[in-house]
């Protein structure tokens, strides 16, 4: 074989049908001669992709291929491309354009008033302010229906007549000659922008584009509990379009700066405590860091290194629930010493050692036993 369908394709020899076709689908969005007029090398992709995709989405070609390879596929009726020939797949390939470019408005969707594109905008927000919720405000420019038309683009609404071309239809026929054969495909009129009148008389303050550029300030409230990029849409808040159509919305994707102490993991908080060493032994009030303020807790006598002081409720509040806030205790250990200092701990640890330190002469001589044995056993299997 000459050429690997799976590879062009992307797919593996299991692949299912659903698989080859989502594939090609999304392959064919990359290469169609429409969106890439006059690059050969497109054009040559998409032409392997479609034998490749004939061949594949086909049962009884892809298991002559898979069997015999493309010369015996042939025999099925070939590898021509939307010739309309063989087992008559022009129909699937002409369904499967529809549904591929329908995200470009090529298609009969496309007839009517447009909806205007949304506006995507960052705002960025301390810790605290993404976990008990704020207020904000956002100034930015964008196209804003114009107020002397209502955004229609016309003086008057007998300022428009049937537009010639599509015959007030909104859509036309879009003839094309490909290295493939003559295409013929439905979109919007270009005359009319889609909907099927024409203006006769603009509106002098947007020139007929039914928008104006101007500032928008907006206010609005984030909600406790949000998160890096959780965001918020304000409906009718994007730009404009032409012709009365709908203004597209505003998305307002968050951004949370880090806390100093803090880590977050979804509604649940984390936070470090260090103490010293005399409350560690002795035990002693402290006050931990809260989202609401400080908490008062006590610490128990004996705390070691490490310990972990589960708080519920204590977390991130949100609409789901409120989380819980989880304390690490550390011990800071002190570097240096004063000569007192240092007098009154060694003391410390001579008045305690039989006591304090009964463990860990324990899990020294365990240890000490543990490496007799293993000598033991060295020995008898040399």
């Amino acid at each position: 074989m000459s050429k690997n369908y799976y590879e062009i394709l992307g797919v593996d020899k299991k692949a299912s049908q659903g698989d080859v076709k989502s594939a090609y689908k999304k392959l064919a969005k990359t290469c169609h001669p429409d969106l890439h007029p006059g690059d050969t090398v497109a054009e040559a992709k998409f032409k392997d992709l479609n034998e490749a995709y004939e061949v594949l989405s086909d049962p009884q070609k892809r298991a002559a291929y898979d069997n015999e390879g493309r010369r015996n596929a042939a025999g099925y009726g070939g590898f021509g491309g939307f010739n309309g020939g063989g087992n008559g797949n022009f129909g699937g390939f002409a369904d499967m354009f529809g549904d591929i470019f329908s995200s470009f408005g090529g298609t009969a969707a496309a007839q009517g008033v447009k909806t205007g594109q949304d506006i995507t905008r960052e705002l960025t927000i301390s810790f605290m302010e993404a976990a008990k919720g704020c207020t904000k405000e956002i100034i930015y420019t964008r196209n804003t229906p114009c107020a002397n038309c209502g955004g229609t683009g016309a003086v008057s609404e007998k300022s428009f007549i049937t537009c010639d071309r599509c015959d007030g239809t909104g859509q036309v026929k879009i003839v094309q000659d490909t290295l493939f054969g003559r295409t013929v495909r439905v979109g919007p009129c270009p005359d009319c922008e889609g909907t099927g009148k024409k203006i006769l008389d603009p509106c002098p303050e947007c020139g007929g584009k039914g928008y104006t550029q101007q500032d928008t300030h907006v206010v609005f409230t984030i909600p406790a509990g949000a998160d890096t990029n959780s965001y918020i849409r304000k409906k009718r808040y994007g730009q404009a379009t032409t012709r009365g159509g709908q203004p597209g919305d505003l998305i307002i994707v968050i951004k949370v700066l880090p806390h100093k102490f803090f880590k977050r993991r979804d509604k649940d908080l984390y936070v470090e405590l260090p103490i010293t060493y005399d409350v560690a032994v002795l035990g002693g009030k402290v006050k931990i860091p809260g989202v609401d303020g400080p908490i008062n807790y006590v610490i128990q006598e004996g705390t070691p290194n490490g310990h972990m002081i589960p708080l519920k409720g204590r977390g991130i509040k949100t609409k789901q629930g409120v989380g819980n806030l989880f304390v690490t205790v550390t011990i800071d250990i002190p570097t240096k010493l004063g000569r007192g200092s240092r007098k009154k701990l060694e003391d410390f640890a001579k008045s305690t050692e039989v006591k304090q330190y009964a463990k860990i002469n324990a899990f020294r001589a365990a240890m000490e036993d543990t490496a007799s044995e293993t000598t033991a056993n060295t020995v008898e299997q040399d």
